[in-house]
């Protein structure tokens, strides 16, 4: 188990397998949103991932470091509490403290994009993704805990 989540990218492979599966986690949670919300986000998903031909898999590739690196306190706490149930569970009973986090990441990234369509698109669901970004926590505490065991 590794205690440090930056270092799970270290095992061979992982990087690439664990960029598939979080684009995979994403679209999981897209595919389940309806509504006016869920239109913008898909708009906004269209534009990344069409803008360029494996921009978004690299910017997944580059997110996942500075990602890691701001689920690891919570992953100590986790680890420390001995807290009973799975991490997704933890991670949700902190929402908006862990979406705020993992936000920080985006938005140094689209701060520092040279692409303003994405940038664009990004400022445009930006309000709504403290919500996302918690009803997803269940998911992405599984998606941790299988790189981590």
């Amino acid at each position: 188990m590794y205690a440090n989540l930056p270092d799970i990218l270290s095992a061979d492979g992982a990087s690439k397998q664990l960029t598939a599966d979080v684009q995979a986690l994403v679209e999981q949670e897209l595919n389940a949103k309806s509504g006016v919300s869920a239109a913008a986000l898909k708009v906004a998903y269209k534009v990344v991932t069409a803008f360029a031909p494996g921009y978004y898999q690299s910017t997944v590739e580059q997110m996942l470091p500075d990602l890691l690196a701001k689920l690891q306190p919570f992953w100590a706490d986790f680890q420390a509490g001995g807290a009973a149930g799975t991490f997704g569970d933890y991670l949700a009973s902190r929402g908006p403290e862990v979406a705020e986090a993992v936000l920080g990441v985006t938005d140094a990234m689209a701060r520092g994009s040279e692409r303003p369509v994405v940038a664009k698109a990004y400022n445009t669901v930006r309000g709504g993704a403290g919500k996302n970004i918690e009803a997803a926590l269940p998911a992405v505490g599984a998606l941790v805990e299988k790189y981590a065991a």
